[in-house]
């Protein structure tokens, strides 16, 4: 019961953070018309059609992307790796999902990310230091909580939080351009206006803390969902408790792509409203309380 208030819970608290980002891109979009021209309707409505054409842009590429900037290598056959094979073949059938295409990462780092805007076309990646460095029912945990990843739809979501921030970074830039070179409207009222200013140099700030809240609770459910397909929150607790005790971050991983592992891949010391994860602490306290 427990467990499924927890997964109810970090729903809710995702929905309400996506629907705030969307009304923040639009609101950036109309301070930047209102300075401009006085008239901040147009610039809602360009943001709107910018922030969906660049989202749909990354959903529809996201998968190809991913996968070769972390050089991930497909597993095609289960012949090449068949505990591999069979582990996420079995979590995908408790899951009530399509099998996700199976990669891995020549890395000695143990983690592990998914990918793919819907179960449809998901995939998960491995590195070799999971593969290495975990019993089976670690790497079954782990695994577990990727194809959760990929049953709750959060890559779709981390995907149009990221597409977000770029259209809010775009914005912003040209709202301060006009800010510093173009003509702007002298009718408008001078604490709105300064308001709009202050909202057009902090927007990207902002953005970026709110895709970072995102990632975190995602992770949250991720475990908590993660933790009721394998059937063991605890092997999932002692997989976590490894990774991130190990300091040696995954070399092909990036910024960009860091918020899809299953631990911070880069191994900074970064907590709170900067980090990409939430407190492994936290994490391991949560899984061992179900």
């Amino acid at each position: 019961m427990l467990l499924h208030k927890q997964i109810e819970s970090n729903k809710r608290k995702s929905v309400l953070i996506i629907l705030f980002f969307i009304l923040f891109v639009l609101l950036v979009g109309a301070s930047v018309s209102y300075v401009q021209v006085g008239e901040p309707l147009w610039g809602a409505v360009f943001a709107g059609i910018l922030a969906i054409g660049y989202t749909l842009f990354m959903v529809l590429s996201s998968t190809r992307v991913v996968m070769a900037m972390n050089h991930a290598r497909e597993v095609k056959r289960s012949e090449d790796n068949p505990f591999l094979w069979h582990t996420v073949e079995g979590l995908a059938l408790a899951a009530r999902i399509p099998t996700p295409r199976i990669f891995i990462i020549q890395d000695a780092s143990p983690n592990a990310f998914a990918t793919g805007i819907s179960p449809k076309n998901g995939a998960v990646a491995v590195t070799t230091g999971l593969m290495e460095r975990l019993n089976r029912e670690e790497i079954e945990a782990v695994l577990a909580h990727e194809v959760a990843h990929i049953k709750n739809y959060d890559i779709r979501l981390a995907t149009v939080a990221l597409a977000l921030v770029s259209v809010i970074a775009i914005l912003s830039d040209f709202g301060s351009r006009i800010l510093l070179f173009g003509k702007r409207n002298r009718n408008v009222h001078p604490i709105i206006a300064i308001a709009a200013v202050v909202l057009l140099i902090l927007s990207p700030f902002i953005a970026t803390l709110i895709r970072l809240a995102i990632s975190r609770n995602r992770e949250y459910l991720a475990d908590a969902s993660g933790a009721e397909l394998c059937r063991n929150p605890y092997a999932l607790a002692s997989a976590l408790e490894k990774i991130a005790g190990i300091r040696e971050p995954v070399r092909e991983a990036s910024n960009t792509s860091a918020m899809l592992y299953f631990s911070d891949p880069l191994k900074k010391k970064m907590a709170g409203l900067f980090s990409t994860h939430p407190p492994a602490e936290e994490r391991i306290r949560r899984l061992r309380a179900m």
